[in-house]
């Protein structure tokens, strides 16, 4: 649980973020039922909507950002995430669909690493490594609702506890995920975590967007993206960064000024294209860790004008252009998945970090908590 200066804190700044951009008005927040899992567990979702009809929806299960609402350049609305109509589907077949990650986002090589001596193996749930988490991620796990609230910014704030030895992390670690909407469109999400003996930390949201709409048939191709970095971390085979920082350079991997997706995706001309079967790599933001939300990517679909702009205070963002999916995943409204028919954009430390000793650190100590405050904002180019 965090404690209460950290909680205000971060509403302070959502609070600022909402009455710098217009006259506060009343955005509500909502809970009901989302059904029960086979243990007897019972999941809620959680509605957050401001005035202009933005609208999100959190299930407790996961802290999983489950639909996103938006309105396009004509008025019209439409839910620009990929995912499930029903808990059961997160449940039965999970592919991360705007989940909170965690303990540790994005790939640990070996599933193992190292703390002042001591060795730590992870359960190895992507061939012979661990993704998100591991085992019984954050992902997985019924978040306890701490505070639902309306107002200027309505908000939600869910906790989690991990104990020592969890998925064979060290240290009882209490985290929080604070959800927060406001009139001009912002969803901010912080993740705020203590842990009693040393550990590592990297937590995200892996929400999957298509602007166009969810289940659109055209997917995110079209869409321009911007990314603010003059370099990336390669991958090898396995998807784990060599330790290079590599200078994008005009590449398939220059997003610095807006660019297609579909342009670089099928580029078999480059070996980290064929890696990663398209993009599914961390770039090294140029901001690096902020103490505020900064602009880490710039997502724009030309046809229906929206745009979304992800903000953090972490070092790299993965971008992911949804190269995993096949077609067999069912998701909202009927609709088959299949590659390109989202873009995940995710804040995070680098992957493998705990093993690469010149990438920013991922270790959380006793008495320095983890933070990360990401922004996803919402807005439309007419």
């Amino acid at each position: 649980m965090r404690n209460v200066a950290t909680i205000k804190t971060t509403l302070s700044y959502a609070v600022a973020l909402a009455l710098t951009s217009v006259p506060a008005l009343a955005a509500e927040a909502s809970r009901a039922p989302a059904g029960t899992l086979a243990d007897g567990s019972a999941v809620e979702v959680i509605s957050l909507t401001n005035k202009q009809g933005v609208s999100a929806k959190i299930l407790t299960y996961g802290a999983t950002l489950q639909a996103l609402s938006a309105p396009d350049k004509d008025g019209k609305f439409a839910d620009v995430l990929l995912g499930y109509d029903d808990l059961k589907d997160y449940v039965d077949h999970p592919n991360y669909f705007g989940v909170t990650v965690g303990r540790y986002a994005n790939r640990i090589a070996g599933g193992a690493f190292s703390l002042d001596g001591k060795a730590y193996q992870l359960p190895l749930n992507d061939k012979t490594n661990t993704l998100h988490g591991g085992g019984k991620g954050f992902d997985k796990q019924v978040w306890k609702v701490a505070s639902v609230k309306s107002g200027p910014v309505a908000t939600l704030v869910l906790t989690l506890t991990s104990a020592d030895g969890d998925s064979g992390y060290p240290g009882k670690l209490d985290s929080s995920v604070t959800y927060t909407l406001d009139e001009a469109g912002n969803l901010g999400i912080t993740f705020d975590a203590k842990t009693d003996k040393p550990t590592i930390v990297n937590m995200t949201n892996h929400a999957i967007f298509n602007l166009a709409g969810e289940g659109s048939p055209d997917g995110a191709l079209g869409h321009l993206l911007t990314i603010p970095a003059k370099a990336y971390t390669p991958v090898d085979a396995a998807l784990i960064p060599t330790g290079e920082l590599k200078p994008v350079d005009g590449g398939v991997f220059d997003f610095r000024a807006p660019r297609r997706v579909a342009d670089g995706i099928r580029d078999g001309r480059d070996p980290q294209i064929v890696a990663g079967r398209g993009y599914d790599h961390n770039w090294a933001l140029d901001k690096g860790v902020t103490k505020t939300p900064q602009l880490a990517a710039r997502l724009e679909d030309p046809a229906s004008g929206r745009v979304l702009e992800v903000l953090t205070t972490e070092p790299g963002l993965q971008f992911y252009a949804g190269n995993f999916l096949d077609g067999t995943l069912v998701g909202k409204g009927g609709h088959l998945y299949r590659m390109g028919d989202g873009i995940a954009l995710e804040p995070q430390k680098f992957p493998d970090a705990p093993n690469k000793p010149n990438f920013v650190s991922a270790r959380v100590d006793p008495g320095k908590p983890y933070h990360h405050a990401m922004v996803y904002r919402l807005s439309v180019k007419r």
